[in-house]
């Protein structure tokens, strides 16, 4: 299986491309809501939480692991690749190197968590690969609560988002990275707040493309996953069980499903 794991729901994003660019697979999804968000936590924490996801998931069968959690991508990768013998992916190389392919006047915006951001990995990643390159960052902390609860087109929530654009709009950023895998579901909002011109970065598709590459080049590795079917259906499993995150969990991956309690 396919083990994928997020601070909360923001992680089906990431499972929706899976499922559209590897249908074959079956997929194992921990969604860590009594403990939602990450982006608050210290590292310390953070890399905790990540490295207790990832034996959960371990435990239901996994063989690859994504971290489809930014502030985990950020604070946690390297632990878990020293810690754990398996093929592990995280969300924000692969959006670094898309957003290096659409630039084109080489000024970026970034959002995310204040974890994330306040890590610097972005922009660090995105200037060692090009000199000159400008980098303009943005924590949006409000965003994920607003996810969490579904207000994806709330009135509040367009403000909220309006706001934390505003000064990267000023800066005339040509490509805006969605730095949480939770932003796609307001995607609409930002792309409408930020203009036709200014390309936007979902992490979450360029993750499931390199997981795709990945295992084309390993077939072996993919003959070891188990696959889709009628009697190997798709797990998903959360650490607080509440009828809104279902809502909101079926409503986004247009079907209803069924959430465990781990």
């Amino acid at each position: 299986m396919i083990g994928i794991f997020d601070s909360g729901i923001g992680g089906l994003t990431v499972v929706r491309e899976v499922m559209e660019k590897l249908p074959q697979y079956r997929i194992v999804y921990f969604g860590d809501t009594a403990r939602t968000p990450y982006g608050t936590k210290s590292q310390k924490t953070i890399v905790e939480y990540a490295i207790e996801d990832t034996e959960f998931l371990l435990s239901q069968g996994a063989k690859i692991i994504i971290v489809a959690c930014n502030s985990a991508s950020s604070a946690a990768f390297g632990a878990l690749k020293e810690r754990f013998a398996i093929p592990i992916f995280e969300v924000i190389r692969p959006g670094v190197e898309k957003t290096l392919q659409l630039t084109r006047k080489q000024r970026v915006g970034v959002i995310g968590t204040r974890a994330t951001i306040g890590s610097g990995i972005y922009e660090r990643l995105l200037k060692e690969a090009r000199a000159g390159l400008q980098v303009f960052s943005q924590a949006c902390p409000l965003l994920v609560p607003l996810v969490e609860e579904g207000w994806l087109k709330r009135p509040e929530t367009k403000r909220i988002v309006r706001k934390y654009l505003f000064t990267l709009k000023m800066k005339q950023v040509d490509t805006l990275v969605l730095g949480c895998t939770h932003y796609p579901l307001l995607k609409p909002i930002i792309k409408a707040k930020m203009g036709r011109r200014v390309e936007v970065i979902d992490s979450s598709q360029e993750v499931a493309l390199w997981v795709k590459g990945y295992l084309e080049k390993n077939p072996e590795i993919g003959g070891s996953l188990t696959p889709a079917g009628k009697e190997n259906g798709h797990r998903f499993f959360v650490s607080d069980l509440t009828p809104n995150f279902e809502h909101i969990a079926s409503q986004f991956l247009g079907r209803p499903i069924r959430l465990e309690l781990a």
